[in-house]
């Protein structure tokens, strides 16, 4: 009943830019801290950047300087502004949220939601 649906990948090369969305829809009562994260082909997957309810904000050093992470609250919506695009930044992008929904008179409960993931591909 809770959705995230990513958008804003392709393929640019080295040094481009690219605005990745992440929207949240369903039966939502609050969101908490909302993130991205990144898989590379045959690697983990690891944190890129979240961002509280509160706009406090963290990145991974790899990132730190080029990509910015925003949320618009009342759209249920956060972003990744990425700038001077490498090409070991190629990978699959996948946005997280910690979602609250209501349960009635027994009160609220947060889960992480994942949304399928987009690719960027960085490349000449």
């Amino acid at each position: 009943q809770v959705q995230l649906v990513e958008s804003g990948g392709g393929l640019v090369q080295p040094g481009g830019s690219l605005r990745l969305s992440c929207a949240a829809s369903g039966s939502i009562f609050s969101i908490s801290t909302m993130g991205w994260y990144r898989q590379a082909p045959g690697k983990q997957r690891e944190l890129v950047a979240t961002i509280t309810s509160g706009g406090s904000t963290n990145y991974a050093d790899s990132v730190k300087g080029r990509f910015t992470i925003s949320r618009d609250n009342g759209k249920n919506t956060v972003y990744l502004q990425m700038n001077s695009l490498k090409p070991e930044d190629t990978a699959v992008y996948y946005c997280r949220a910690e979602i609250s929904r209501s349960l009635g008179y027994l009160g609220t409960r947060k889960s992480d939601y994942w949304g399928q993931g987009t690719q960027v591909t960085v490349s000449s």
